[in-house]
């Protein structure tokens, strides 16, 4: 595929994406109205004894008191001009809460990410060479197990053995309270580096070590038995015999021939998950107290505050559809034969 035709594919790839990601926004908007509660009730709920006037009053400055569809095209118009609101419960633009918390999340998401392309890329290599050995057994199980545990039952595990048993690991936060190191980039392993911390560095590493295992075990678990099946299917190919009929070493057979072609799968699944990760890392960062934004939404969930909400699921539709599209780039990067659907 040229270079041209693939921009032109991802050109209308994007714009194709302006109207799906505000059809999802619009039916979160519907469903958070649906819930029981009310965010102006539980704010005043806070506040003490108030007046129904007070109520009233807050209701309108708010915005609540419209038609949903006059509070839906308020939002819409909104959104395309860049502005999401405001949080009904700090008062804060949304964009600025987000962009506060997104940092935390990205690096949290990339680290569950490079652990299960780490892990499972090597197992399930391992697990086709040596199918149905013991190793090929006790990889498949061990990935099985992964399948199974829930995120946040993994988490209280690691945080009771390697936390509180053994010491050895940090259980919450980002960065040791202790230390300070200014926020430049809002990534802490970054903004470590750059202030040449060494200690601020590793504390941050630390206790970035557990919730990242905690989010990316069930992908390394699906990723090994994908790139395990994919690669049993690839090295029974013709091509691959004639390879080794040729003499070829076994393993430029396996690295160079035949992992090529079995990461394509592989890449499928990486390009759902990483959406899964930034969605669906609210029980990780809740549990570990880790200051992203998962955490955010849960909080807002809670208090009803209804334009983080959105603005949230805005930004995760967005990254759900750029990593699809993504994933179809580097299909034709691994494969030029194929063409971007």
């Amino acid at each position: 595929m040229s270079g041209e035709s693939r921009s032109l594919r991802v050109l209308r790839r994007l714009l194709a994406a302006i109207p799906l990601a505000t059809g999802i926004v619009l039916v979160t908007f519907v469903l958070l109205r649906l819930l029981p509660g009310d965010p102006v009730d539980i704010m005043m709920g806070q506040a003490g004894n108030v007046s129904e006037v007070e109520i009233e009053t807050l209701r309108r400055q708010l915005g609540l008191h419209r038609p949903i569809w006059a509070q839906a095209a308020h939002f819409i118009e909104g959104m395309v001009r860049g502005d999401l609101g405001r949080s009904i419960r700090t008062a804060r633009p949304v964009t600025a809460l987000i962009g506060e918390a997104l940092p935390a999340t990205l690096e949290l998401a990339a680290a569950a990410l490079l652990f299960a392309v780490a892990v499972a890329v090597p197992v399930g290599v391992l697990s086709a060479v040596r199918h149905r050995s013991a190793l090929d057994h006790l990889a498949m199980g061990t990935a099985f197990v992964g399948i199974s545990m829930p995120a946040f039952w993994l988490g209280l595990v690691l945080i009771l053995l390697f936390g509180v048993a053994l010491g050895w690991l940090p259980t919450s936060g980002r960065i040791d309270p202790s230390l300070s190191v200014p926020t430049v980039t809002g990534f802490m392993l970054v903004d470590t580096l750059l202030a040449r911390d060494v200690a601020a560095f590793r504390s941050a590493l630390e206790h970035l070590v557990l919730p990242a295992v905690t989010l990316g075990a069930e992908l390394a678990a699906v990723l090994s038995r994908v790139v395990r099946s994919s690669m049993l299917d690839v090295l029974r190919a013709d091509y691959v015999r004639v390879a080794r009929a040729k003499g070829v070493n076994e393993w430029r057979v396996v690295s160079r021939h035949a992992l090529r072609n079995a990461l394509i799968p592989a890449v499928t699944v990486l390009g759902l998950q990483v959406g899964i990760l930034l969605g669906g890392n609210m029980i990780v960062e809740t549990v570990f107290s880790w200051p992203g934004l998962g955490r955010l939404v849960v909080g807002a969930i809670f208090a009803r505050d209804y334009p983080v909400v959105q603005g949230a699921v805005l930004l995760y539709a967005l990254t759900f559809l750029a990593a699809n599209l993504l994933v179809d780039v580097l299909y034709t990067v691994i494969n030029p034969r194929m063409a971007m659907s």
